[in-house]
């Protein structure tokens, strides 16, 4: 396994513990690597039910990624409306939705070609 494989391993675990701890719902991992010209390995999606909970989700990722990890996004957008902020950890992409905007969007569908796994909480 090489080490950034191992690094994008542990930055996705710790990642979805951040989602978990404040209740983010319907988390999916899109594994992007067979796809050509992606700007990234991986997307994690999930959903939360209101602004306060996505910001809530986004502060307990970045939270968790960097006590655990020393890392921190290279890129936040979308905090000061909370309807979907992305984190960029270069090769871990997270978007944090509310429902009816991750329904609008339908990021599923754009990479239906990704391996996509349900998480479980």
């Amino acid at each position: 396994m090489t080490e950034k494989k191992a690094n994008a391993d542990q930055l996705i675990t710790e990642i979805i513990k951040g989602i978990e701890e404040v209740k983010g719902t319907d988390i999916q991992l899109f594994d992007l690597r067979d796809i050509e010209n992606t700007v990234t390995d991986y997307f994690i999606i999930c959903s939360g039910n209101s602004n306060t909970q996505v910001s809530a989700i986004s502060g307990s990722v970045q939270k968790i990624v960097s006590k655990e990890l020393k890392d921190k996004p290279w890129h936040i957008e979308g905090e000061s409306n909370a309807e979907w902020i992305l984190m960029d950890y270069v090769n871990v992409v997270v978007h944090v939705f509310q429902k009816h905007t991750r329904e609008f969007y339908d990021i599923e569908s754009l990479w239906g070609d990704a391996k996509i796994t349900v998480i479980s909480a």
